[in-house]
């Protein structure tokens, strides 16, 4: 009996790009699986890589090095042609639908144009697929014969979702879905994406920068910094004991509902700007602004291992084998 391959497996995935005085590495080994079903959440931050990942993942940019299987599939080197038949099975929600959506189309022409690309329904069919995919991301069939210009931003997003589901993909790759969206439709398009990836059941890397987004709908969570994947593990695990000192950090940034705990919480201030990946340190990226960096964070650059009896992955000279994580908060502190 066969098993079910993951819906997405990345292996070593690099994605450098050559300017003027050197070499970007701007995705630099990073490694990740999304099964059936499964929500993994990508964060980071501006400039870490992450959006680049998902653009390689879609095949949007081509990966300099590394793999990247969809369902089995080696989709890395396809040529444009061979990918085709395979992109139904595989779609990504923009950060900005502003940018994403044609503005000489109606609403229910986007919708229904990934259905007449690959032949899936007819004219007539792909355009009663597409009334019934707007009222199910919660707007009005009417709506389908505006132009996007006319719908707000959290309506566009709404349109791009049910674009990218209208084929039924296994895989979803949704990058900063939410970011260029007013505070007050944020959390309905969040919610909106959980309620479809549990009735629909398609794998999801969610890339992202807000802590809260990806807890809530996150079952595992990668941290990225400058181009690598420094800690990896499941959700409710992440958030109750990161090991990495970066990890810490953003964790201790994070807002809380609870004012009190707010004001009284201890937060790590990192010193410095995230290097440039056209000339990132060596030895462990983050060392240059991490309070507890020794002389071995400075020239070995850590390996991301499986931490013994435990599905968390991480990336730290000074994580031990047991889980034992120094804490970065009091380093911090105390410096």
């Amino acid at each position: 009996m066969t098993s079910t391959p993951p819906v997405l497996e990345v292996r070593d995935l690099q994605r450098h790009f050559t300017a003027a005085k050197g070499t970007v590495r701007a995705v630099d080994g990073v490694s990740l699986t999304i099964g059936p079903g499964e929500v993994v959440g990508l964060v980071g931050e501006s400039g870490s890589g992450k959006s680049t990942v998902g653009r390689c993942v879609v095949r949007l940019d081509q990966p300099t090095g590394g793999t990247v299987r969809i369902n089995g599939t080696d989709v890395t080197t396809l040529s444009r042609r061979a990918l085709r038949p395979l992109r139904k099975d595989f779609h990504l929600v923009f950060q900005d639908p502003s940018s994403s959506l044609d503005p000489r189309m109606s609403v229910r022409q986007i919708i229904a144009e990934p259905l007449r690309l690959h032949r899936l329904a007819d004219r007539k069919g792909a355009a009663e697929k597409a009334d019934a995919l707007l009222a199910q991301v919660g707007l009005r069939p009417e709506l389908g014969d505006r132009s996007p210009h006319e719908l707000s931003g959290g309506q566009r997003q709404r349109v791009s979702i049910a674009r990218a589901l209208s084929v039924d993909p296994s895989l979803l790759v949704a990058d900063e879905p939410t970011s260029a969206l007013d505070v007050s439709v944020q959390a309905a398009v969040l919610n909106l994406l959980a309620d479809l990836q549990r009735e629909r059941g398609f794998g999801c890397l969610f890339i992202t920068h807000d802590l809260a987004a990806v807890e809530y709908l996150a079952d595992r969570i990668a941290v990225m910094y400058l181009g690598r994947i420094v800690e990896q593990a499941p959700a409710a695990e992440l958030f109750a004991a990161p090991k990495h000192p970066y990890t810490q950090a953003l964790l201790s940034a994070a807002p809380v509902p609870d004012p009190e705990e707010q004001r009284t919480r201890e937060r790590i201030v990192l010193g410095g700007d995230l290097p440039s990946p056209l000339d990132p340190p060596p030895g462990c990226h983050f060392h240059t602004r991490c309070p507890l960096a020794t002389d071995r964070c400075r020239t070995e650059t850590p390996a991301l291992r499986t931490l013994p009896g435990s599905t968390r992955e991480v990336a730290c000279h000074l994580v031990t084998d047991d889980g034992t994580a120094p804490d970065a908060t009091r380093a911090a502190v105390s410096a």
